[in-house]
């Protein structure tokens, strides 16, 4: 039973039935900010490559497993460059995906700047339909054979930036694009079941700021505001970071889900994190995150 809930689930990015948030969320995500905006691209003089791994529900067979990877940092003054892959899966189904991006920032002040960005990839569908246990065999959505559907993709990003803040807007899967996840050869598939599922088209709105307290310690509030044609979801989140290495905070999502986040910086090059989402009736989650930076760009002048 627990699988073929799993299943329904999973299957929501599918179904013109069930609409909801279709994308894989991410805890940590202002570890990882590139996976949520690709305008965060050359934000940062520094190039610098994350891993996220989550783990749901701790417990439950066949659970959603994400892993996300992303390269991403600054070309020149102007021009940031990146790219990422993706891979979510829950018993017989996967998703996998990827992109590049280009982004461009501009000065709108002494003090603020603004990227924007476009990143175009693919995302690949895939039903192993002989790992499925459904209550109805004869589902015109189960029938025949594994189903696999590649699509195009694309996102738009910008993000607007200071010293100790920032706040952005994206918009992923903005090619809203149709996957049919029937087995077109089966014979009797072309009936009145539409197999037809629309990837909506995502509208994420990100913010942070860093409030100092003294030499050692500041403040971070965070946000993170999710939205598509009829779901809208918000995290808010507050963590208390130690002379930029060791951090601890919480967030809060919509749905009820509250998470204990910790992380530390090794050596001001790299970066382990890790969260839990709790309060979940299915179970908790964990999440980890791994980093590395890589030299910044004016010290790679330095070195020329």
């Amino acid at each position: 039973m627990k699988k073929l809930i799993l299943i329904l689930l999973f299957t929501v990015p599918l179904s013109v039935i069930i609409k909801a948030q279709q994308l894989p969320q991410i805890t940590q995500y202002m570890e990882n900010n590139y996976a949520i905006n690709p305008a965060f691209a050359g934000v940062y003089d520094y190039y610098q490559l994350n891993t996220t791994v989550r783990n749901m529900w701790v417990g439950v067979p066949d659970a959603p497993k994400t892993t996300v990877l992303s390269i991403y940092g600054k070309r020149s003054e102007t021009i940031g460059i990146g790219g990422s892959v993706y891979s979510d899966q829950a018993a017989a189904l996967s998703r996998i995906g990827g992109n590049v991006s280009y982004s461009y920032h501009t000065k709108l002040s002494d003090q603020i700047k603004v990227s924007l960005s476009l990143s175009a990839g693919f995302l690949q569908y895939r039903i192993i339909k002989d790992q499925t246990t459904v209550q109805d065999p004869n589902d015109p959505l189960f029938l025949g054979g594994d189903v696999v559907r590649s699509l195009p993709d694309a996102t738009f990003g910008t993000v607007f930036y200071s010293k100790n803040w920032y706040a952005g807007l994206s918009v992923p899967q903005l090619l809203a694009n149709n996957v049919d996840h029937k087995d077109r050869n089966v014979i009797g598939s072309q009936d009145d079941t539409d197999g037809d599922g629309k990837l909506d088209r995502h509208y994420y709105i990100v913010g942070a700021y860093k409030h100092e307290i003294n030499p050692f310690w500041s403040i971070e509030p965070t946000l993170l505001f999710k939205s598509t044609s009829t779901v809208n979801q918000f995290d808010i989140g507050v963590r208390g970071v130690w002379d930029d290495k060791l951090w601890i905070g919480t967030s809060y999502r919509s749905n009820g889900d509250i998470s204990a986040i910790a992380g530390y910086t090794i050596s001001d090059r790299y970066t382990i994190g890790y969260s839990a989402d709790l309060l979940n009736d299915l179970g908790m989650t964990n999440e980890f995150v791994l980093g590395i930076k890589f030299l910044s760009l004016s010290q790679e002048r330095l070195n020329k």
